[in-house]
């Protein structure tokens, strides 16, 4: 290995290095399959607690539905744990496989669970357990993901294909969301409730078999290191992991949010439901576009520029743009205001999973990303659209997801200050990862 570039200088590469694109694209694609349906719980939490939770008032009824929706949480970081550290000891591509193959079970379960009028107390529980078991596949497959394609790239292009696991992700939002938009505005409210939110569900369980074969083909990109015998200890990336945390939690609360304006919209502010639902499509089509602008943004200008900048945006704005939503209650109002939220959200978090994949050895990637990944999503993700709805309930606030974003965004720029840069272009290092 030739000498390393001072910080700053302008870099280039002689040969890209890489795998092949379908086999990016396989990864990709796998990974915005098992994102799809995990977000539709956010958009149909309604109908779904109609089905499973009836109670005296629609808001308790909600609140049963969304803390169910938080339980799948919860099993997020042991997913982290096992299957993230079977990628560290086995490989990227086993670990994908094994978490994609669970998806798809609990896909079919939460489709396929009969309602609370028909078996009484058992449905709630079947579906519980369901939510458990993807809570637990999906934590398990952001660890050995985005390490595959972090480790596939060329150096200099590093925050693009990590920016891929963003991006697809948000393509799940958008197909969910397209699908929802015209399921309401096609059924009636009673069919939305009695079989139509399951039929989105039943939708992502028919591809899993499509994605299970892509994924097959893909090559390994775990390679043995010198100290690859070595403990695996996390100990020595207990900042990292800190740091990390505050920054995941930044997107995370500001992602569920932004995504739960859907449920905002009809129950909160009592919009049409198919005015709701394209909000979701909105969202994901912004979310999409700006995950890929801040991929090539973060390679091109840093890591640290490309987060501080728009989640200090995203901080000014939040508050007037839910004003702004709940004086007007009207759809060009809800639809601008999603838009912007989601661009800067995008922008700004997308080079935090690449940040951390960056700084971790390949030895404790895959476990390492998916814990602190996990963990952040199961402590404030899974919480966030509960705490939500209970805060506007108990204050009648219409304000309170601004200031929670707000508080959150606070976190996460200390920590994006005080993180060290990786990009490349940045430090002038090209060396593999």
């Amino acid at each position: 290995m030739g000498p390393t570039p001072r910080p700053g200088a302008k870099l280039t590469e002689a040969k890209p290095a890489g795998l092949p694109f379908r086999q990016i694209f396989a990864i990709a694609a796998g990974n915005a399959l098992s994102f799809y349906d995990f977000v539709c719980y956010a958009f149909f939490a309604v109908q779904i607690g109609h089905t499973f939770f009836p109670a005296k008032d629609a808001t308790s009824s909600l609140l049963l539905s969304l803390a169910t929706f938080g339980a799948g949480f919860f099993t997020r970081p042991l997913g982290g744990l096992v299957i993230g550290s079977m990628g560290d000891r086995i490989g990227r591509k086993p670990a994908m496989l094994f978490s994609f193959t669970l998806m798809g079970v609990g896909i079919l379960g939460l489709a396929l669970t009969p309602s609370y009028a028909r078996i009484g107390i058992a449905a709630p529980i079947l579906f519980i357990a369901f939510r458990l078991l993807q809570g637990f596949a999906l934590g398990g497959e952001v660890g050995p993901s985005t390490a595959f394609l972090i480790e596939a790239a060329p150096p200099l292009r590093r925050g693009f294909y990590g920016a891929l696991v963003s991006a697809t992700q948000d393509g799940g939002v958008l197909v969910a969301g397209i699908f929802g938009t015209v399921l309401a505005s096609i059924l009636t409210a009673d069919q939305l409730d009695d079989w139509g939110w399951r039929v989105v569900f039943l939708l992502g369980a028919a591809i899993v078999p499509y994605g299970l074969v892509i994924r097959n083909s893909l090559v390994e990109t775990l390679r043995e290191e010198p100290e690859a015998q070595a403990a695996r200890s996390f100990r020595p990336y207990i900042r990292i992991a800190i740091l990390g945390l505050m920054m995941i939690l930044t997107g995370t609360v500001c992602n569920y949010a932004i995504e739960y304006t859907t449920t905002y919209a009809n129950h909160t502010l009592h919009m049409n439901v198919t005015v709701a639902f394209g909000a979701t499509v909105v969202i994901g089509l912004f979310s999409v576009g700006f995950d890929l602008v801040s991929g090539w943004w973060t390679d091109r200008f840093g890591r640290k520029p490309t987060m501080i900048g728009p989640y200090i945006a995203l901080f000014l704005f939040v508050l007037p743009g839910f004003y702004l939503v709940s004086m007007f209650r009207n759809a060009t109002t809800l639809y601008v205001v999603t838009a912007v939220m989601s661009a800067l959200q995008c922008w700004g978090g997308g080079p935090t999973l690449t940040t951390i994949t960056e700084t971790l050895p390949r030895r404790v990637r895959s476990g390492g990303v998916g814990l602190i990944y996990a963990v952040a999503i199961a402590i404030f993700g899974g919480t966030t659209q509960f705490m939500i709805t209970w805060i506007i309930a108990v204050t009648g606030n219409p304000l309170a997801p601004a200031y929670y974003m707000m508080a959150a965004i606070g976190v996460g720029l200390i920590a994006m200050f005080l993180v060290r840069e990786t990009a490349p272009i940045k430090t002038g290092s090209m060396e593999s990862l």
